[in-house]
Parts: C-alpha cells; structure tokens; sequence
C-alpha cells in the first residue's frame, strides 16, 4: 500500500532512515489514557487541553497536520454575520468572543481584518430573509440583501463584542463617499458597510503551534499515522492497529477513549473502527490565489465581502502580495478528490466583475488553487449555504471497550472553545476534573510577542546580525512568532547558508525544521511549513534546493530524493494547478 500525501495522493515510500522519533515515542510506550485520531485545528486543539489538564494524551494524523479543511480555510477568524439569518446566535457569539481572544492570545498569526461589504440596494430581501430564516431554504430567485438588512444584521453582530471586544463598530457610507474610499468598486453601489473580523494568514503554522504547546505539556503526537482497525478489550479499553504511513510498518497501540476528530472523513472512521455511523455531510470549499496588482490596490488593504448573484456569501481578500478569492459551497463528493474544477475557476472571475467590473482577470494570473471538504453535520434536503456551522460531539461505547467521542461540525474560529467543550467530555469519561483554563493562555510564538509596529521593528533590530539581516529577520518573526528565537539560536549555532532560490529559507532552517516540526514530505514545507507554494513561488531550483537540503536530516537517499521531488511536482499539479518542472531528469 502506497503512501498518502496531504490531500490523499498515493505515491509509492521513498527511502527511510532511523524510525521517526515522533513514532518511536509511541512505540516505546504503546498505551494512553485518550486517543485523539485527525491533526486538524480542532483535534490538535482538543490534545492541547488535554495535555495542559495531565492526561496522558496521543494524537495520530494520517496525512500532514492541518491537512484537509483546516488548510482549506479562508484564512479567516470571523464571528460568522450570516449565521444570524440561520438564527445560530449562540454560535455568532461563540465566535465573535473566540475571535476577540485570538487576537490577543496568537496576535503573531491572527490579525484585524477591515471588512467592506458594497450594498446595490436599500430593501431588497426584506420579504425573503424571514422566510430564509425559517425553513433555511433559498425562496425563489435569489435576491441580494439590501442595506436595511445588512445594517440591523451589523447592529446586532456588534452586540455580541461587547464583551471583551477589541474591533471597532461597523460604519456605513454613501455611494460619493464608499467610492471615494473604493474608487473601483462597481459605479452602481448605493453603500458600503465596513466592519472588522480577523484573519490568520498562517493557519498551518498556527496548528503546529498548538500542537507543540500539547507536546510540551506531555502530549504524543505523530504525523503519517494512520488508523487500521480497532478492537475492545475485557478492561473497557481498545486497542487500534496504528500504521506508518511513511513505512509501511504497522503497530498496536491502546487508549481508554477515542476521540474522532477526522472532520468530514468521522463516518469512515467510525467505519475503521467497526461501527459505521452517518453523521457527516460535508460540502466542498474552493478558493484560487491571483497574483494580480491591479486587484490588490483595488481593495485597498481590505477584504470585499458580498453577495453573489446566486445568493453565495463570497470574498476577495488581499494577503500579502496576493488575492485570495473564494468560497464555492457545493455538496461533496467524498469518493473524488477535493480540486478547483475550471467550473468554479469561471465563477470566481464572474464574482470579481461583479463588484470591480473594470478589472480584468485571467487564468494566467492564478498561481495557486486549494479546495477542501468542510466538516458540516449531514443536511438532506437543506441547502448547503444554510447547513450549520456549529458542532455537536456524539458519543457511542466500543462494543464493551472504550468510549468512542465524535465531533460532527466545527470551524476555525471556534477551535478553542469547541477544544475545551470537548476535553471535558472527555475528563467526565475519565472520571477527572479540569485544572486550567486556555481562555488567556498564549499560543506558541504569542507570548510576548510585541504589541505595536513599533515593537515589532525594536525585536527585528535587536535579533539582526551581520549575516542576518532586516528582511531575514522579519521573515522568522512572522513565519515563527517569538518561537524565532528558538530558530535563531539554532541558526548562530552552526554554518549556515541561504538557499539560492530563495531569501526566504536557509538549509540550516531547513534541518531545524526536520528536527523539531515532524517533516515527512518535501511537499510539507512548501505548503504547510511555509506559505511559498500558495503565493506561486515554487520553482524547479527550489524543490531540488530543500528536497538536498532535507535529505540527510530525514534519511532520503539519492532514489529518496528524486521520488520526492516527483512526488511534490504531482501534489502541485494535482490538487494545486501548479506546474512546475525540476532541473533533475
């Protein structure tokens, strides 16, 4: 059986050395209290609390960590504004809250986000919107929400950040005025609404943050580890078939309670396990990134959040250097790969005329596609935009052995507080009580992390060297947090060079990397480890440059390198629309 990459490609095993330690540690000790199977944000958040509580907690992921929705996302911290025409207002408050508190626990990753929504009309959807709201179906031809809509649903979004909040409240502007701020937007705009969420332009990273604080605080946790079979025992435990998606190699290990945190694949799991369930009906999210100037001084530092005219709530979002346009809702398939078809390519260039009509977009301009399966409750006969985002954790016994926990739904925003509904569902099955909060507990590199631009600039002049300089420097900041202090050491500790290809990564980053952040694939740190593929800067140099580079940290011979190489060329071309030609024949 081949390997699985991130996305679910097989591909046949590339040489290995010395097991992985992140194995190894499983393997000596092959038993823990829980088990949490999937390395999303919300299992990685959930052994996170666990480990800060004293359980002796593992974690398996089959493919990558943040590999499927999680590294799907919008990149968006939101409170969800069109949840309230679903009448989720606990879960409008949770998430308004919750993004209110990552701005101040992970201020290295999660960001304010000035949000404009353009308004075409005043009352339009007044009459539809109650009954939307309660069959949560679409009544007839879609009509957009006017602005006495969007105003009440502002006012009452506002209200829920009353608590703890730190955004400013939304503002309307006349079309003189909304064009003034947005002169490209399109000429038939009656107003603008502007209001702040937040963003996370590293969610990968803010992942792995999590689950190196759990394995900090005593957590296990092993990527490419994927579950076999399960079978209880006399005892009340259960005892799973783990196996090493990088060797093939299988093993046995046993837990009291099994959390399913698998997002959109929990009933497959579920069926692993011995005992099918229904609970997942996920449906397909597809976002493309545009390398385009002319649209990104169109937004002016903001994103343009709308609605279609297909009634689709849709973004163009500015990241970096970067646009990023999205969101596709339709039902998933889960017997085909999560892709951007060229069907919703041709919809997202519709979505930019639509509100920047003198903007011209092309398919050259894309650089990078992403599409992942969201993890939503099965919905029948309701339609996918209307389905919940909330979550609800189902429980089942394992035929007399462990307790089975399963989360159905879940978003990002939500992660931390849906970790700790979920830890105590837990610590109730384990007969233990909680010890401490992770409310205003930092993440990872957001401890200490400087407040103000200012003391951002204060940290990059004080970590420069005369090898590293100002642009270097930042760049660790933001990819680490304050953890770059960590990588800066490691960097002065040794020789040290910049790869050729880039500015933005060095071989000895490179090895820390295969050292401290569960590298099993080339394809990892071009995706997940750093943001270069999604901002379409992978080249042929730099896959040879890294996959040289990782080679003797994580045992790849010359066939290990090449078949990485290869391996990498797909998972781009595949699931990413990226084409990019090696320099190796």
């Amino acid at each position: 059986m081949g390997l699985k990459d991130s996305s679910g490609h097989t591909n046949s095993a590339t040489a290995r050395g010395a097991e992985r330690e992140s194995v190894s540690r499983l393997r000596r000790r092959p038993k823990a209290r829980v088990l949490i199977i999937g390395g999303g944000i919300n299992g990685v958040g959930t052994f996170r609390d666990l480990a800060l509580q004293g359980v002796d907690v593992a974690l398996v992921e089959r493919g990558d960590y943040c590999q499927g929705a999680s590294g799907a996302s919008s990149h968006m911290i939101h409170g969800g504004i069109r949840y309230l025409e679903n009448g989720e207002f606990r879960l409008v408050r949770e998430s308004v809250l919750e993004r209110n508190r990552l701005l101040r626990i992970a201020p290295h990753y999660v960001k304010p986000l000035q949000t404009t929504i353009p308004i075409f009309s005043t009352f339009s959807g007044v009459l539809a919107a109650p009954l939307r709201f309660l069959t949560h179906k679409q009544q007839g031809k879609p009509k957009e929400r006017g602005a006495f809509l969007i105003k009440l649903g502002l006012s009452l979004y506002d209200s829920f950040s009353r608590d703890g909040g730190s955004v400013p409240r939304h503002q309307f502007r006349t079309r003189q005025k909304a064009l003034a701020e947005l002169p490209m937007l399109h000429p038939g705009v009656k107003y603008t609404a502007t209001y702040f969420d937040a963003s996370v332009h590293n969610p990968e990273r803010l992942t792995l943050d999590v689950l190196q604080d759990g394995e900090k605080a005593g957590g296990r946790a092993s990527n490419y580890l994927s579950l076999a079979s399960v079978r209880p025992n006399a005892d009340g435990s259960s005892t799973a078939t783990l196996r090493d998606e990088l060797t093939a190699k299988e093993f046995t290990f046993t837990a009291d309670v099994i959390v399913n945190t698998t997002g959109a694949w929990v009933d497959l799991t579920n069926q692993a396990m011995g005992a099918p369930t229904t609970f997942m009906g996920g449906t397909k999210g597809s976002h493309i990134v545009l390398d385009h100037p002319g649209l990104l001084a169109a937004c002016k530092g903001r994103e343009i959040f709308f609605e279609h005219t297909d009634g689709r709530i849709v973004l163009i979002y500015p990241m970096g250097d970067r646009v990023l346009v999205g969101t596709t809702d339709v039902d998933a398939d889960m017997s085909e790969d999560a892709v951007c078809t060229d069907g919703e390519i041709d919809y997202f260039i519709d979505l930019i005329g639509h509100v920047f009509p003198d903007i011209a977009v092309n398919r050259g301009q894309i650089v990078y596609t992403f599409s992942g399966v969201r993890p939503l409750p099965r919905h029948d006969a309701t339609q996918p935009g209307f389905v919940s985002r909330d979550y609800r954790i189902e429980r089942r016994a394992q035929g007399g052995g462990a307790a089975v926990l399963s989360l159905v739904g879940g978003k990002w925003t939500t992660f931390r507080a849906l970790a700790e509904h979920l830890a105590d569902d837990v610590l109730a099955e384990l007969g233990a009580e909680r010890k401490t909060s992770t409310a205003k507990l930092a993440i990872g590199g957001g401890a200490r992390f400087p407040d103000s631009e200012a003391g951002i600039q204060k940290w990059i002049k004080a970590h420069m060297t005369a090898a590293r300089d100002a642009d270097r420097t930042a760049g660790l900041l933001t990819r680490y947090g304050t953890r770059a202090e960590e990588v800066i050491r490691y960097l002065d500790a040794g020789p040290d060079r910049l790869l050729r290809s880039t500015r933005e990564l060095s071989v000895r980053e490179l090895q820390f990397m295969a050292a401290h952040e569960q590298i099993g694939h080339l394809v990892d740190v071009l995706i997940r480890r750093t943001s270069l593929a999604f901002r379409g800067l992978v080249t042929g140099e730099l896959l040879n440059e890294v996959a040289e580079a990782l080679a003797e940290p994580l045992g790849w011979d010359a066939a290990g390198v090449a078949a990485e190489i290869n391996h990498a060329q797909e998972v781009l071309k595949r699931y990413h629309g990226v084409e990019v030609h090696s320099l190796v024949a």
